[in-house]
Parts: structure tokens; sequence; C-alpha cells
């Protein structure tokens, strides 16, 4: 059974994974970290900061905020602590942490957990390859009323699976209202939507001559997020060399 100490283990997300991880027997919470609310309700200890847990394990799950990034790099260095990070909003500096992180323990890094959504970067890129010539690309994301970060790290991955499908080096668009002038040829434009309880959209449209081509992801549900981070937090207990991994080499291995 893989034993994982799960960050960020009152949140949304870390509640999800827990209630799934009671009806899995393959896997095991052992330990959460959590500097809010109470623990009572948790069938396993919770500890406010990564260095209150001395809990062995065999792979760390991250659902927290990236302002708890280098705390969590600290602790799990020296344990030799394969980590699985599933936060998104990082910035440049912090990605840079992850980077030099990877040289010493294995990590695991995606903005999206989500299989589909993994298989639908693929698709994009390999739609860019074919249409990139003709066809003027936009990308479309929304979100619930909650989420702070815009865009999303799943619109930015798509963007970028997108530019290396081109031929040519693309330019990022956020936003049109000040712009008065005719789309440019390389541009990515990339839109944000939030409302509601939205849980995540994420389409690629590729607009030609009359013709258009739409890539569509929808998640129901924050399962889809929480199961893939499972199946990435099963993967990475078996590695031991360092580096930094992704859902790619999750859907190699299937």
């Amino acid at each position: 059974m893989t034993k994982l100490i799960l960050s960020g283990c009152l949140g949304r997300m870390g509640q999800v994974i827990t209630a799934l991880c009671d009806q899995d027997d393959r896997l095991t919470i052992v330990a959460g970290i959590d500097p809010v609310g109470s623990a009572s309700a948790q069938p396993y200890p919770v500890f406010p900061t990564p260095e209150e847990c001395q809990v062995e394990a065999d792979v760390a799950v991250d659902f927290s905020s990236p302002a708890a990034l280098g705390a969590l790099l600290a602790w799990a260095r020296p344990r030799g602590l394969p980590l699985v990070l599933a936060s998104t909003g990082y910035t440049p500096e912090q990605l840079q942490e992850i980077d030099r992180a990877a040289q010493a323990i294995p990590v695991f890094r995606s903005a999206n957990l989500s299989l589909g959504v993994n298989l639908l970067l693929e698709l994009a890129k390999r739609a860019a390859q074919v249409l990139g010539e003709d066809f003027d690309v936009e990308i479309v994301e929304r979100h619930h009323n909650k989420k702070v970060d815009a865009p999303s790290g799943t619109a930015l991955m798509l963007a970028d699976a997108v530019r290396d499908g081109l031929s040519y080096p693309p330019r990022y668009v956020y936003d049109r209202h000040s712009v008065r002038a005719p789309r440019d040829r390389a541009e990515i434009g990339i839109s944000s939507v939030r409302g509601g309880t939205i849980v995540g959209d994420h389409e690629v449209i590729f607009a030609g001559e009359q013709e258009v081509v739409e890539l569509h992801h929808h998640a129901a549900s924050r399962e889809v997020f929480a199961r893939g981070a499972l199946k990435a937090a099963a993967f990475m207990a078996q590695v031991r060399d360092p580096g930094l991994y992704n859902m790619g080499h999750i859907l190699a291995a299937i």
C-alpha cells in the first residue's frame, strides 16, 4: 500500500482526495499538512507546517497554495521524498525553485491532473501542426468565482502545446479591449471567464476560412483532478531518480 502525506488536506481538493483514499485500498493518507482549521474530523494526524510532520511516507501530494512551496521543498529535499505539486499560480522564481529541487528529488508538477486534459494537450499540439499555418488560435477557459489566478495554468499549458506545434513563434494575447487593430496572424488569444461554481472548462478554437475546429474539455467535478492526483502519487511513489515529471510520463506508461 502506498503511504502519502497530503499538504492542503483541509481545503476543497484535500477533502475530495481524503474521501477517495477512504475508498481505495491501494493508497492511504498517513498524515496531513494544513495551517488552517481543525484536524478533529480527519482520520489522520494534521500538522500546521511541513517541518512538524515527521511521519514516514512514500510520496507527498500538495494541493495547498504557491505560498507553501518554499517550506515544502525544504522539508522534502533532505528526506528524499517524491513530491506531487498540484497547485497553480507559481511565479517564474518559484518554477526555478522547483527545477532546482528536481535535481535532488523526484518532482511531479502539472497545472492540471486530469488525464483528459493532458490528452487534450497532445491533440492541441497535433492540431497546431496540421492547421497552424492557416488557422487563428483562441483559448477560452472558464472557472468558478473563487479562483484567484487568471488565466488558468491549464490554459497556459494549452497555449504552450499549441506553440510547440506551430512553425513560427506565437505571441500570447490576454486582453484585447485596448487594442484597436486587426488580429495578428502570430497571436494566440487567451480569455478567462469566472463565475458561479464552474469546476473547469477549457476550449481551444482553430478558426480558419469557412471552417472552425474546436477541442473542448469539461470537468464535471473536482474528483477528476483528485483521481489524477492519486494516479500521479501512485506513479511517483515508485520513482527513484530525481527529475521533473508530468502527466505525459503517466500517459506514456498506460
